[in-house]
């Protein structure tokens, strides 16, 4: 789905003030929100939202539990009451919520084109879960702003700019979600136009970053664990894996990027020769 022509140009120039390629922004963009960056609900241009009941339930304090437990408002655990359909209903479920504990509404909810959940206030710099909300509310700069702050905390500039899907998916939508995630910003990637940029070796057979997995990760994990880099030897390319490849390539004079490519695995094969563990 095709945002409307004034969103796509506020993804534009987001991307242009950033430095980031812009049709890379506008696919993950497009993928976390599915092309729609507004609701109207009570005659109001409204920002997309998810209610999260096991969000709110973990954010009150516990006199409030019952109440909000008994009014359908709040579970325990993720699942255990359908999300509603339309946005409509969801921003029903908020006004509801905030009549409990209004700043554990907001946590509540996931805001905007980048699902960014408003328990994540603080460590976004947001002096509160309502401020961040407000600013989503504001308008689509205000979305994009939520996303962009989330982006950068996260770490994943490096994937975004390397059109690195399988790694951004990694961290942004989960471990298990990254086949699936990353299929779609590539399709959307390419859609929209965009190429990889030059001399990438994403595509290459041997190579490992986030979001790999299987004994290729098993392999590398033990060869930096011989080498004296402290992690996990449980065979997923997470942040933790990716942090010790990085402080390696920075001790071996090479392109801290994180990614285990051709240059990296031949410098392990220099280090330890045959003791080199690999499953490629």
């Amino acid at each position: 789905m095709a945002f409307e022509p004034a969103v796509m140009d506020a993804i534009n120039k987001k991307a242009d003030d950033l430095g980031w390629p812009a049709r890379a922004f506008a696919a993950v963009v497009e993928v976390e929100s599915g092309g729609k960056a507004f609701s109207t609900v009570n005659g109001k241009r409204l920002p997309l939202i998810l209610y999260e009941y096991h969000v709110f339930y973990r954010n009150l304090p516990r006199h409030q539990r019952d109440e909000a437990v008994d009014r359908g408002l709040a579970a325990p655990r993720w699942g255990q009451i359908p999300y509603k359909k339309t946005q409509s209903a969801r921003y029903a479920q908020l006004d509801r919520a905030k009549s409990i504990n209004s700043e554990a509404a907001y946590m509540a909810c996931s805001w905007g084109v980048g699902q960014v959940l408003g328990e994540n206030a603080s460590w976004l710099g947001f002096g509160s879960a309502r401020e961040l909300a407000e600013t989503a509310m504001s308008g689509i700069e205000g979305q994009l702003e939520l996303m962009v702050r989330f982006i950068k905390k996260r770490g994943l500039v490096d994937e975004l700019k390397a059109r690195d899907w399988r790694g951004f998916a990694r961290i942004y939508n989960g471990s298990g979600q990254v086949d699936h995630y990353s299929r779609l910003m590539a399709r959307a990637y390419k859609r929209l136009g965009g190429a990889m940029p030059a001399g990438s070796d994403l595509e290459d057979d041997v190579i490992l970053r986030l979001g790999s997995k299987g004994d290729a990760v098993s392999g590398l994990q033990q060869n930096l664990r011989r080498l004296g880099y402290h992690l996990i030897i449980d065979g997923d390319f997470g942040p933790a894996t990716k942090t010790q490849v990085i402080a390696f390539q920075r001790d071996n004079g090479l392109v801290p990027d994180g990614i285990a490519g051709p240059s990296t695995l031949a410098r392990f094969e220099a280090l330890l020769g045959r003791d080199v563990i690999s499953e490629l």
